[in-house]
């Protein structure tokens, strides 16, 4: 459903058109420092206003509004919710019956019927990240001297990013990206065998992010081209450091105490103004849609924020299970 995480827990709530988005934090240790001011960074980096990002633009003032007493975290739960100030929902009533082809707003209205909230994409929107963001923030906080990082290396399967973004808007056409992400300093060991290993609970948050369509570890599919001579990472010392780092820093579902890497693929933003064929579900009849209203003509633009927050979610998480991080931290 709506929940991840064991320990450290999280619940999404809200749709993009609906009064609030928001998330719930279970199991943050008590005495974390923790203030608004906190979220203003990785705000930011989420926030729209460049080239290529939606027109749409929200405050997205955190309102904290339980588990923190006195700039602490309290070790009960923390409510974050976000105001949605800048809504146009009659943008989308014309889609009511028309689905648009590569979003949600078909399998949507399949599995909910009329009454699921199809304004703006409702509960599939990327404007639920800004919740995964808020998350993410507490959970670097407990991660401390482990830095998680990600940056956007391509857009438009090009390592011009500024220049491909400008060709899809000339087009009135959206384009995707890769977002390589780092986590160093991660202890060796955490994770588990098979169903919990550190890659498969980092790819099921991950995938959580509206547009992710794949995910690769170290060498990736690359690797499946090498030979084990070339692709086996040697060992340097008994701390585990590695010659290369082909593993992406995780051997058989548990973290090795090299760097984390992975890299993410986004897919184009399906919301174009370009006109599209779809089906009209009232009718049953073909039809042609043009999509005008605000979106993200590369969404992967504002990506590698969200991923950061993801993985540091997850470490978080399994930090926790591992008894790295106390359950009540010091004042």
């Amino acid at each position: 459903m709506n929940t991840f995480g064991r320990i450290f827990s999280l619940s999404l709530f809200g749709e993009s058109h609906g009064e609030t988005v928001g998330v719930l934090i279970n199991g943050c240790p008590a005495g974390l420092p923790l203030a608004a001011a906190d979220f203003a960074v990785d705000l930011k980096r989420r926030r729209s206003g460049a080239a290529g990002t939606t027109p749409r633009r929200e405050a997205d003032r955190p309102l904290i509004q339980s588990g923190v007493w006195k700039r602490r975290t309290t070790g009960a739960p923390i409510l974050i919710q976000f105001q949605n100030e800048n809504v146009r929902s009659q943008d989308y009533e014309a889609l009511r019956d028309l689905p648009r082809p590569g979003h949600a707003d078909f399998v949507a209205r399949t599995k909910y019927g009329r009454t699921h909230d199809f304004r703006g994409g409702g509960q599939f929107s990327g404007r639920m990240t800004v919740a995964l963001v808020a998350a993410g923030v507490v959970a670097k906080k407990l991660l401390g001297g482990i830095q998680v990082t990600a940056c956007l290396t391509e857009a438009g399967g090009s390592s011009d990013i500024k220049g491909a973004v400008a060709e899809a808007l000339r087009e009135k056409d959206s384009i995707g990206g890769i977002v390589e992400c780092r986590a160093a300093d991660v202890p060796a060991g955490l994770g588990e065998p098979f169903f919990d290993s550190a890659e498969s609970l980092l790819s099921h948050l991950v995938f959580a992010v509206p547009g992710v369509k794949g995910i690769e570890f170290g060498s990736g599919f690359g690797g499946s081209r090498m030979k084990g001579s070339r692709h086996n990472d040697v060992l340097l010392d008994r701390s585990g450091k590695t010659r290369t780092n082909h593993a992406g820093g995780i051997n058989g579902g548990l973290t090795n105490g090299n760097e984390i890497v992975f890299r993410v693929a986004v897919k184009p933003p399906s919301s174009i103004p370009r006109e599209q064929a779809t089906v009209n579900l009232r009718t049953g009849k073909p039809a042609v849609i043009s999509i005008s209203g605000r979106h993200d003509a590369c969404f992967a633009l504002r990506a590698p924020v969200v991923i950061e927050a993801a993985a540091a979610i997850v470490l978080a998480d399994l930090m926790l299970l591992e008894q790295r991080i106390p359950r009540r931290l010091e004042s």
